[in-house]
Formats: C-alpha cells, structure tokens, sequence
C-alpha cells in the first residue's frame, strides 16, 4: 500500500479525552474516531489489525472443533423473557420499540438467542457434543463508558456455546476452550493468566477470566509468579485427549481477581517471593452455567436410555475489539505503538528518505514490487514529507520493522532495517534485505 494513497490521518498532539495509552495512540495513529460516546469508527489500519486478530480467534475456535454461525445483532426480547433475563440484566441492555410495537433488543450476549437454534434442531445425544461461536458487534450501554475501545459501548466479539449431555462432557467442553483462549492470545504475543471469577449476569458457579497483566488494567488481581511463565499447548495439542490434567496444572495455583479474591489463602498457599499483585486487563472469560438456560427454555436431548434430559451448557467470550487496546497497553513505547509481527497492520514500512531522487525511487519500487509479490503487507510511504516526520509517524504506527532507503546508503550499496521493538538497526545490501523480509 502506498502511503500517498492511503488514509491515515494521524495526529500530532494528544486528544484531552483521551485517558489511558492505548486510546491516546489508537486516535493519535488514525485507528478509530470516535463518533459517540463509548462508539468507534474503525479506520482503515485500526480495520486491518482488527480483522487479523479475528482470524487468529477463528483459527484457534476452529481448531477445537467449534463451528462458526452468525446470529442477528437484534434479538426477540421474548427469548430473554423466557428465561427471566429481560428485565434481570439491567439498564445496560439496549431496548426497542419498531413501528409494529414489538420490542426486540440490541443484544449484549446470545445464551438465550443461540439455546432457541439448538433446540428447534437437535434432540438426541448422539449429536453432542456440539459447540456454535459467531463474531459479531454487540452493544452495552455503559453509564460512563471510558478508556476508548477498552469500556465501549458497542464492540466486536466471539462468544461460543457449548452443549452437551452432562457435567462431566460439559468439563470437557471448557476445558477445551480454556486451551483454546491461551493458545489465541499467545499467538497475539500476549501473556494471559486464567483468573477465578465472577460468572455476573450470564450465571452458573464456574468462570474464569484471562487476564492481562498491564499497570492501566482496570481491576486488581493477585497471582502465583510461576503462571506468568508456564509453557501454552503446541498447535499440535489434540482437543478430543482429556485436557484434565493441563488445566489442573494451572488451576492448582492462586489466581484470582480482586472480587473472588482470598487474602487469607493467598498468603497461605504462595510463597512471599511467588506473590504477584497487579493490574489486570479482561480480553476473555469462560463461563459453565449447566442448565441454567436449558431448563427454562425446555432444551432437551432424549439419552442414551431414551429419557429425555436438558443439557449442560457453558458460553465463552473474547472481547476481539478491546484486544487491540490491550495489545498497545502491553506493548508501547514513548514513541508510539509496538505491534507483535501477527497481528500488525502491515508486515514492514518501507520509507523513502528522498522522494524524487531518481535512484532512491528506482530501489524503494524495485523492492516494493518484489516483497508485495512475495504476499507481504508493505506500507510504502512514497510522501514529501522530511525524513523526521515520516520516523515519526512509523514509530507512532507501530509495524515491525522499517526499511529504510536514502542516497547516502544506496551509495554504499545498502539499505537500513530498523526493528520496531528493539531499535536495533542494520545495514543490509538490497538482495539481502529482500531475502530477510521476503
């Protein structure tokens, strides 16, 4: 893409509502405009990290057997009725009157949508264990929403649904996806720690959140050290063995937020030198509910002896939209935003320092053309801008590495490759830059 004919309007000073980094670099680097409060405008190299982190969700949901759906934004407010979660939820639901005077609602999670679908189909247990997820906008009407995409009011997510016969398949169920979430944030180059937790409105009496340790999270949470370094399954990992013993590896040590925080426990099961306290940021939470929404909507399989039982459910959710803002919360600088290579906008920047000077133009299109057949996203930026503002604004955007070109080093026969994260650089000649990156 070149830079010329791109639209990225970044801005040189901060704006004042802006309270936390990853809202000050996402508006300053033109990844989203806010349009309303706690409501976003994604831009197009806000767009592009948005959708690559989606991907690596469906990848991963995929990979543990769940199979993809999409379900309305808009939800019968009888189904909520159904299962008495209409008037429970509270203020926070979006709720409508259309010009027939029904009164659907903007939904803010699928439980009572998705056990509707399961059950106008499936009747026998033969057809479990079935898990449905979708990845779809949804809408919370936050009284004070703040903090840009980290508290918004609507936001993308992936929430899944499982269902199956009974407790011990069920287990089985969230436990898969308990892999399944450190697998997907690994690949992000995030550090998560699975965290007992509130299971809120959704319901039931197990949840765990995944928590991302970063000095602007939003809640206190208290840890073992050892979590923070234990090893995430292998793309390998098969999701049909027992995941038992891999979960109990993680369970078995303190974590916790700070609302089903034990203080008493925590100081008696860790050793001083292994406690952790920090701040934390929520991007997933597993949830098991067991029949809480079967029961009352008469969702039922007929058993292996012919009886007719109401399943066993669970849900699970990642806020794919407030990763971006956690990604920047864990990985900045003072310069700009820090991008892990998976989920960047664009692989590299390619910078001419000297747009017009026939050779630099001649080698930035000669290794443009060349890395961009190689499928690489590169960001040529082909402007007038001076030297220093395009620095600026590379830094700011945050892609992995930079290429840089000029007369003095094409002089020489090279060019500059400058890492992102480190601020490492080298000379590299145009063959062996174009065999690094392509």
């Amino acid at each position: 893409m070149r830079l010329s004919r791109y639209f990225l309007p970044t801005l040189k000073e901060t704006p004042a509502e802006a309270q936390i980094v990853s809202h000050r670099l996402m508006l300053r680097a033109g990844l989203i405009r806010q349009e309303a409060a706690g409501i976003y405008a994604w831009l197009p190299i806000g767009f592009r990290v948005l959708k690559k982190i989606e991907q690596i969700v469906r990848e991963e949901m995929n990979r543990a057997g769940a199979i993809e759906i999409l379900m309305p934004t808009l939800q019968p407010s009888e189904l909520w009725k159904e299962t008495g979660r209409y008037d429970a939820y509270g203020p926070e639901m979006l709720r409508i009157t259309d010009r027939h005077e029904r009164e659907p609602l903007y939904g803010p999670t699928n439980e009572d949508m998705v056990t509707e679908i399961f059950r106008a189909y499936v009747r026998s247990y033969r057809a479990l264990p079935l898990n449905l997820y979708h990845i779809q906008w949804k809408f919370r009407d936050e009284i004070r929403p703040r903090f840009g995409v980290m508290r918004g009011r609507e936001f993308l997510m992936k929430d899944a649904y499982s269902f199956d016969l009974d407790k011990e398949g069920a287990r089985r169920s969230y436990n898969k996806m308990y892999v399944a979430y450190l697998r997907a944030f690994q690949r992000m180059g995030l550090t998560t720690i699975p965290m007992r937790a509130e299971t809120g409105p959704i319901g039931g009496d197990l949840s765990h959140e995944f928590i991302v340790l970063a000095d602007t999270g939003e809640s206190q949470v208290f840890c073992h050290k050892d979590l923070l370094d234990m090893p995430v399954p292998e793309e390998t990992v098969d999701f049909d063995s027992d995941l038992e013993a891999f979960v109990q590896q993680r369970t078995r040590l303190y974590a916790a937020t700070s609302d089903v925080h034990d203080a008493a426990r925590f100081e008696s099961e860790v050793p001083e030198d292994k406690r952790v306290t920090a701040r934390g940021i929520e991007v997933g939470q597993i949830f098991y509910f067991g029949t809480k929404y079967s029961v009352p909507m008469k969702a039922v399989v007929a058993g292996p002896d012919g009886k007719e039982v109401p399943i066993e459910g669970g849900s699970y959710g990642i806020g794919v939209s407030r990763l971006v803002g956690a990604i920047i919360e864990a990985s900045h600088d003072e310069a700009g935003i820090i991008w892990p290579s998976p989920v960047a906008p664009f692989d590299l920047s390619l910078i001419n320092l000297k747009k017009g000077d026939a050779k630099t133009d001649a080698a930035c299109e000669g290794l443009y053309a060349k890395l961009t057949a190689a499928r690489k996203d590169v960001l040529y930026d082909d402007t007038d801008d001076r030297p220093g503002a395009k620095f600026a604004t590379h830094d700011l955007i945050g892609n992995p590495w930079q290429v840089i070109v000029g007369p003095r080093g094409l002089e020489k026969g090279t060019v500059e490759a400058k890492n992102r994260a480190t601020g490492a650089r080298e000379e590299l000649s145009l063959e062996a830059a174009l065999n690094r990156f392509a």
